[in-house]
C-alpha cells in the first residue's frame, strides 16, 4: 500500500483528496478480502472482483462511489502488474458503472446575500470568514485549493490568484472588487491578529494561527450556511457550482469557464449548461399561462 501511495503521489501527481479516497477504497477492499478468506492478491479473480462489486451495490452505494472504488482498485492492480508482474485482469473485465448525471445545486443571488450578511463584522474571525466566502464565490476554487493558497499566490495589482489544482496543474484565476476588499482587509488586519506567534505563508489560518485544513474550512462554511437559515440542503462545494452557473447564465463561454474551474475535460464543464437549461424550463413552466 505504501509503495502504491508513493507511486500515485510522485509519478501520477494525484491530489491529496484523491489519494485519501483511494486509500480508504483500498482499505475497504482489503477488509472484504479478509472476510472472503482471500489471503493473496494473486488469488483475486474475476469472480472475486464481481462478488465485491455486487456487495457494494447491496450496500446501496451511489454509482459514482462504486465507479471510484473500481478505478482505485484497477489503478492498484495496474501498479502491481507493472511492479511485480501480478495479473491485473480481474477488475478490467468488470463493467464500469456510468456516473449519475445529477445537476449541481447552486445558490440564487438572494441566498448568497444571506450568506454574506452573516459574516459582516470587524473581528478577525469575521474578516477571515468573509474573505474566504468572497474568494470561493469570486473564483470557484475548490476547498483544497483555498487551503493551499499562500500570500505569494495573491496578486492585488492585477486581482488574480495562482492556483495549484488537480494533477499539480497551475492556473490563473481573476477576482473582483468585493473579494479584493475582503482579502486585503483580512490579510492586513485579521490575519495578523490571528497569527499571534506563528510564522508561515498560508493565507487562511485557524483561531490558533496555524494553516487551516480542508475540514476546518468545511466546518466554517457549514456553520455560516446554518446561521444564514437557508432551507435547502446545502454543502460547501455549492459555491463552486454557483460560480460556474452564474458565469454561464450571464453569457460566459464554456472554454473560459473550463479554464477557470481547472477542468481537464470540457465534458465536466458542460453540466452547467444543463443547469441553465433546467432553470429556464422551470421558469417557463411556472410563468407561461399555457405551459
Amino acid at each position: 500500500m505504501e509503495q502504491f501511495v508513493l507511486y500515485i503521489t510522485v509519478e501520477k501527481n494525484f491530489s491529496p483528496h484523491t489519494i485519501s479516497e483511494y486509500q480508504a477504497d483500498l482499505q475497504d477492499f482489503f477488509v472484504f478480502l479478509q472476510t472472503e478468506a482471500v489471503t493473496q492478491l494473486t488469488d483475486v479473480t474475476y469472480s472475486v472482483a464481481r462478488l465485491y462489486v455486487t456487495q457494494l451495490y447491496d450496500k446501496q452505494l451511489a454509482r459514482t462511489t462504486v465507479s471510484r472504488r473500481i478505478s482505485a482498485i484497477r489503478s492498484f492492480f495496474r501498479f502491481l502488474n507493472k511492479t511485480y508482474a501480478i495479473d491485473d485482469s480481474a477488475f478490467h473485465l468488470l463493467y464500469h458503472p456510468k456516473k449519475q448525471q445529477r445537476l449541481p445545486q447552486f445558490f440564487y443571488e438572494q441566498e448568497l446575500a444571506q450568506l454574506f450578511e452573516v459574516v459582516q463584522g470587524n473581528t478577525p474571525k469575521e474578516q477571515r470568514d468573509l474573505a474566504m466566502l468572497e474568494l470561493l464565490y469570486a473564483t470557484g476554487i475548490r476547498v483544497s485549493e483555498l487551503t493551499a493558497l499562500t500570500l505569494q499566490d495573491i496578486d492585488f495589482t492585477y486581482s488574480i490568484i495562482r492556483v495549484m489544482g488537480k494533477g499539480r496543474k497551475q492556473r490563473i484565476v481573476p477576482f473582483g472588487q468585493y473579494a479584493a476588499n475582503a482579502l486585503e482587509r483580512y490579510t492586513t488586519q485579521g490575519r495578523v491578529r490571528l497569527m499571534k506567534n506563528t510564522a508561515h505563508q498560508q493565507v487562511f489560518v485557524n483561531m490558533r494561527g496555524a494553516p487551516i485544513t480542508d475540514r476546518g474550512v468545511r466546518y466554517i462554511l457549514t456553520d455560516i450556511m446554518k446561521r444564514a437559515a437557508l432551507h435547502s440542503k446545502i454543502h460547501p462545494h455549492m459555491l463552486r457550482h454557483t460560480f460556474a452557473t452564474h458565469l454561464v447564465n450571464n453569457g460566459a463561454d464554456l472554454r473560459t469557464v473550463q479554464e477557470l474551474l481547472g477542468h481537464s475535460s470540457l465534458s465536466s464543464t458542460q453540466i452547467y449548461t444543463h443547469v441553465t437549461t433546467e432553470h429556464l424550463r422551470k421558469t417557463y413552466m411556472n410563468a407561461h399561462p399555457r405551459a
